[in-house]
């Protein structure tokens, strides 16, 4: 339901439409000419003005004016006969929304302002996206006082509202998936599907058939056609997460699909026009995959089309408090409790050097809540190492490097959780693929 203002100095045809709109569910004041409308303007607020061109004491062009002047917010849709054509391309050039010829077809008319009026709601639901961003959360879980995610949020405000495809860079549980949400919600995609899928999770034929659907009979077990997440995202955004482990033959359908706009299910001969986004990110470095020939080139060079770095926890420590109070007013709501965390504690874990970054944080917080007793957490109930104050003296420059605090923390939930891969990433809070390139690189034998 909208405010809207209906302008015109023929009774019959003001009274009629301003009827039918508020049939319509809308709250309509009329207006026989520019005084009137003028005097409605300066009372009320609009969403949109009805007007028409010509009338005794003023112009459509006299009321587009007075708008911008005491209604900017609102659109102005002109009605107008043949002869006043080329005053409404006038009016257009000075901002008019839309004209609308006298004598059409009304429903055409009623398409046009619901047409303008959705296309003013997501406007506003953008800009208050965006109002949210520049105070310290765009998406929950976004959360922020540090000029370092201040950065990050900067490029989000102003590559949302554009096209351009979008590469993410940093480390497991970061938030590269939230930072991708909130470049969809500010986006004019808004009110089409946001579809995330994580490449390092299927192996390659499940991720084909995922990305870009298969046609019955296709492969042992296709009983059905099946759309691919780019057909069912028409509209919107794609998310993919750790774009460095898809397979190199995907890598060059997806290449196919970003230069063409177009998909081809898994079976099938037919390409199928798609309008889709795509936000990728990566923990890993892809200019030593591409160096190992694992990633292409020319794929690189169409997703790095912006490009930017979520730094990881540790660069970013005056975020921990923020993000503690955040996580603890959620687990403790969920809960039905009250915890609340001491100063003490609280700088422990500010010192620990989360290595599965805000992802291990929030789980510490869940584990923290559900276990504590009494309405206090204390030192006593952090996880035993930050409880001992080992990652913050180990996060110091002198005591040795990140890799080897990250391999400590890694073989010490490995032991914790007798060597069980999967409990242990999701107690680091990163994916059982992260976790095997990790217990590569650094070497790991049971």
């Amino acid at each position: 339901m909208a405010a809207i203002l209906v302008v015109d100095d023929e009774l019959s045809a003001r009274s009629t439409l301003a009827l039918l709109l508020k049939k319509r569910g809308h709250r309509v004041t009329q207006a026989e000419g520019l005084t009137a409308a003028v005097r409605a303007l300066n009372d009320g607020a609009f969403e949109l003005v009805v007007t028409d061109l010509r009338m005794p004491d003023g112009s459509g062009i006299d009321i587009l004016r007075a708008v911008k002047t005491h209604c900017s917010e609102a659109d102005v849709i002109l009605l107008t006969a043949y002869a006043g054509w080329e005053s409404a391309k006038e009016a257009m050039q000075l901002g008019a929304l839309d004209y609308f010829e006298k004598g059409r077809e009304p429903d055409e008319l009623f398409h046009r302002i619901d047409r303008a009026l959705s296309d003013q709601a997501l406007r506003r639901e953008q800009d208050s996206a965006r109002g949210h961003m520049a105070e310290g959360e765009a998406v929950p879980g976004i959360v922020f006082r540090s000029s370092a995610m201040r950065r990050v949020l900067d490029i989000v405000a102003r590559v949302a509202p554009t096209d351009a495809t979008v590469l993410i860079h940093g480390e497991s549980g970061t938030g590269k998936e939230l930072i991708a949400r909130a470049i969809h919600r500010c986006s004019r995609r808004v009110r089409k599907p946001f579809v995330a899928l994580n490449c390092g999770a299927l192996p390659e034929t499940l991720l084909e058939s995922e990305l870009f659907g298969h046609v019955k009979g296709a492969f042992t077990g296709a009983s059905v056609n099946k759309k691919g997440l780019f057909e069912e995202a028409d509209g919107g955004t794609v998310f993919l997460d750790e774009i460095g482990e898809m397979a190199p033959a995907l890598q060059v359908k997806l290449l196919r699909t970003l230069q063409d706009g177009e998909v081809r299910a898994v079976g099938s001969i037919q390409p199928i026009t798609v309008d889709t986004r795509v936000v990728a990110a990566t923990n890993q470095n892809l200019d030593v995959l591409m160096r190992q020939g694992r990633f292409r080139e020319d794929l690189f060079y169409r997703l790095n089309v912006i490009a930017f770095a979520i730094p990881p926890l540790r660069e970013r420590r005056e975020d921990i408090p923020l993000l503690v109070e955040h996580f603890l007013d959620r687990f403790n709501r969920k809960q039905g409790r009250a915890l609340r965390l001491e100063d003490d504690a609280l700088q422990l874990l500010v010192g620990h050097p989360w290595p599965g970054n805000v992802r291990e944080l929030e789980h510490a917080l869940e584990r923290m809540v559900i276990l504590g007793e009494g309405d206090t957490i204390t030192i006593d109930d952090l996880p035993f190492r930050i409880a001992n104050g080992r990652e913050a003296e180990l996060a110091a420059p002198s005591r040795g490097s990140l890799a080897d605090t990250e391999k400590a923390h890694i073989r010490e939930m490995l032991e914790r959780h007798g060597w069980n891969y999967s409990r242990t990433a999701d107690a680091l809070g990163i994916s059982r693929t992260t976790l095997w390139r990790k217990l590569k690189e650094y070497g790991f034998s049971r």
